[in-house]
């Protein structure tokens, strides 16, 4: 049960009439940039987790 697109326009539709159309375009950007920030700020998590592991590999070869 997914977003069909009917449902995205009605979504689209609806932003219009409570935002208007000038705002929509500084709505989207806010939120790509937004989006973008959160990703970044994922992967640099998910890359210390990474170093984390390697760490705990070495670590381990080390004493044997």
């Amino acid at each position: 049960m997914g977003i069909g697109p009917m449902s995205l326009i009605i979504i689209g539709i609806v932003a219009i009439l409570i935002f208007g159309p000038k705002k929509l375009p500084e709505l989207g950007k806010a939120m790509g940039s937004t989006l973008r920030e959160f990703k970044n700020a994922t992967k640099g998590l998910a890359d210390d987790d990474d170093d984390d592991k390697k760490k705990v590999i070495e670590v381990k070869n080390d004493d044997k």
